[in-house]
């Protein structure tokens, strides 16, 4: 367990009966004499709508929980926790707790983006989108990284669909502070780009397994990656949605899924689908999943030669 690095925590000191903020990573140095206050979401409200990207429900106002605030390790999003935490104290104003449906959109394709958005249990699916409709997902983004970083900095449009593939929590962020940090901050520069290269890559392990690899073994990939994420729960995926987003028709996904539940990897029903068989399933899944878990668990030490 630790503390997240999303939020601050708000202390209050018996003797000196005065609320002040300090960061989560410092709390268990300096809990002694103190009494902690989480902020948590009291209710929602609507955050009016960006073009071409979804309304959210913004968590306001905040509610304190007379408690000390833990989460399990792989609930914080790992890219926020990599900033420096003078950095993660100048852009906490503008973050903002959402909590989006399974499929929401969360930009289309040329949309305009003025946030980034970090997942802290929810993964976001990259798709790439055809004239005809046709879409295919290039990349997907869990709480190691964050959409719209790059694009809304610079181009501010986002090139591919960004959708909502496991629900869950995120931060999404005002552009602009991350902007001045970037600009202004030698590890954030390095931080950043590491992560871009190692976005770059995982799109590039995709197209070579899309092109050259089978369908099972695709499969096998994509639930190994959403088991990861989802710390092990049930995955509530239909074959027509997994058809989809892996851009094959849906007699491939029945076919596929049907071998590894007949060897005992998976087992799936109504559209629910349960690993049953972690380590079978990597035995069974091409070398992509290996090479991009590598490069991501490597993206946030970036070398010295870094730019």
């Amino acid at each position: 367990m630790r503390r997240s690095t999303a939020f601050e925590f708000l202390f209050k000191s018996k003797n000196e009966g005065q609320w002040t903020f300090i960061d989560g990573w410092d709390v268990a140095e300096k809990q002694t004499g103190f009494w902690a206050n989480c902020l948590l979401p009291a209710q929602h409200k609507a955050v009016p709508e960006q073009k071409n990207c979804a309304p959210f429900k913004a968590a306001a106002p905040l509610l304190r929980i007379n408690m000390l605030m833990e989460i399990p390790d792989g609930h914080a999003n790992q890219l926020l926790g990599a900033f420096t935490k003078e950095a993660r104290d100048r852009i906490m104003p503008h973050m903002t707790a959402v909590d989006l449906k399974l499929g929401t959109t969360v930009c289309e394709a040329g949309g305009l983006l003025t946030h980034a958005y970090f997942p802290q249990g929810c993964v976001l699916s990259l798709l790439t989108v055809l004239e005809n409709g046709s879409e295919i997902e290039c990349a997907n983004i869990g709480r190691e990284g964050a959409f719209g970083l790059f694009s809304a900095m610079y181009s501010r449009v986002s090139f591919g669909r960004c959708t909502v593939q496991l629900e869950g929590p995120m931060i999404r962020c005002d552009i602009r502070p991350l902007q001045v940090e970037f600009q202004n901050s030698a590890h954030m520069q390095k931080l950043f780009v590491s992560y871009a290269e190692t976005l770059l890559a995982q799109v590039m392990q995709t197209v070579a397994c899309n092109s050259l690899h089978s369908v099972k073994e695709r499969l096998c990939r994509w639930l190994l990656m959403m088991h990861d994420r989802a710390d092990g729960a049930d995955l509530t995926y239909t074959h027509e949605f997994l058809a989809r987003v892996m851009g094959v028709n849906r007699t491939s996904i029945t076919l596929a899924a049907q071998a590894l539940q007949n060897k005992g990897l998976i087992s799936y029903r109504r559209g629910m689908m349960q690993v049953v068989d972690r380590f079978g399933l990597e035995e069974e899944t091409c070398e992509c999943y290996s090479v991009v878990k590598a490069r991501f668990e490597a993206c946030l030490n970036p070398p010295s030669t870094a730019v």
